[in-house]
């Protein structure tokens, strides 16, 4: 790895980590068959769990985000440095000279229309602002550029930046809570501001339209565009494409890791619980009385070399029997990959390991991969 790269994985290792200092800093660092079609017969015991292979199949340059596009084979992966790129390494849209860099900043997200007619990114500019921007996409070429949603950040990190369609075909958009340490200015818990959130909107307005059952239309002194509030740094999230539940991976401040788990069918609007607590502990005696969603999975930050959640997938796939039903999750400087059964999440079970683990994919047949900050992009294979 040469030195440029050494030290732009260092910046973000110290950027995605969960501990930003406890003390408010200008510039802290930081279609697929579904597993029922293949479900194990009736009376029969379910697969031994066992490890994971991951087996590189190309090197990107920080590759941070994956993204898959209807009718097309390719994978196409988003290089914080500003590039979006196939698995083949082609180059589709380059925003190198435009984004911000270092810390959590910088391209951090891509999701394709489900239609595959438009490609958006997430990233944030020379100022350190963050822009959902959408192209007209043929496969070919990406036209037809135009800003979607803006948010000023008032400092550099905790940037969200994850984009995903949900099952309702709405664009669900995270946006950390501005950044600093403890979220000094209140923003998680603040409805008029779209920091520290995940956001429901329709892209394809002008510049977007919102969906009328979003839980805050309509209510005084809210942004209509909240679906979910309380997130501290909602780096990636996923929805299981055979239950529509949403799980959310959202970044600790001092002492916790936390995973969230909003069941398919929910009508949005709940409240994570950032600053008022940290995982399932007040923080800083915040939370008391209050209507609060508690996490489903925590972990504690130091222990082990912990620092930074990154929540994957729920496994819809056929190659790996055993994994089917589980929802994977690993941290950023430790390194650990582990699966719990949706069914039973506390039985999680280490399951591998990827340095510098940056993000999940999922591919059009329910296949995972992992991403390393280091340059890797992995396909999951059973050991």
């Amino acid at each position: 790895m040469t030195g440029v790269r050494l030290t732009a994985a260092v910046l973000l290792l110290v950027a995605l980590t969960a501990c930003s200092p406890d003390q408010p800093s200008a510039a802290s660092a930081s279609p697929a068959p579904s597993a029922s079609a293949a479900a194990t017969p009736t009376g029969s015991a379910p697969p031994e769990r066992g490890r994971l292979r991951f087996r590189e199949i190309a090197r990107l340059e920080q590759p941070v985000a994956f993204a898959v596009r209807t009718g097309d084979d390719r994978l196409y992966v988003v290089e914080q440095t500003g590039r979006l790129r196939t698995s083949e390494g082609d180059t589709v849209i380059d925003l190198s000279g435009e984004v911000s860099t270092g810390n959590e900043q910088g391209l951090l997200g891509v999701v394709f229309h489900p239609t595959g007619r438009w490609v958006y990114l997430d990233w944030t500019d020379a100022q350190g602002h963050t822009h959902v921007t959408e192209w007209a996409y043929d496969g070919i070429r990406a036209t037809a550029r135009r800003d979607v949603l803006t948010q000023e950040q008032p400092y550099a990190n905790h940037n969200g930046g994850q984009l995903a369609f949900g099952p309702d075909g709405h664009l669900y958009i995270a946006l950390g809570d501005g950044g600093s340490a403890g979220d000094p200015q209140g923003n998680a818990q603040d409805l008029g501001t779209l920091l520290g959130k995940i956001l429901r909107i329709d892209p394809r307005g002008e510049p977007y339209e919102i969906p009328e059952d979003n839980p805050f239309v309509g209510r005084e002194g809210a942004r209509p565009e909240i679906w979910a509030y309380g997130l501290r740094n909602p780096w990636r999230f996923t929805f299981d494409r055979e239950s529509g539940d949403l799980w959310i991976g959202d970044v600790g401040q001092n002492a916790w890791e936390e995973v969230n788990r909003q069941p398919a069918g929910s009508e949005g609007g709940e409240n994570y619980g950032w600053n008022l607590r940290e995982g399932e502990r007040p923080y800083r005696g915040g939370g008391e009385g209050r209507d609060l969603v508690d996490p489903v999975i925590t972990y504690p930050l130091g222990e082990g070399g912990n620092c930074s959640v990154i929540a994957g997938p729920v496994y819809r796939g056929r190659q790996i029997p055993w994994l089917r039903g589980h929802f994977l999750y690993g941290d950023f400087c430790a390194g650990w990959i582990r699966a719990a059964p949706v069914d039973d999440i506390a039985d999680a079970a280490e399951a591998g390991e990827v340095e510098q683990l940056s993000s999940f994919g999922e591919g059009p047949d329910g296949e995972i991969y992992a991403l390393s900050l280091q340059g890797p992009l992995y396909r999951i294979e059973p050991a």
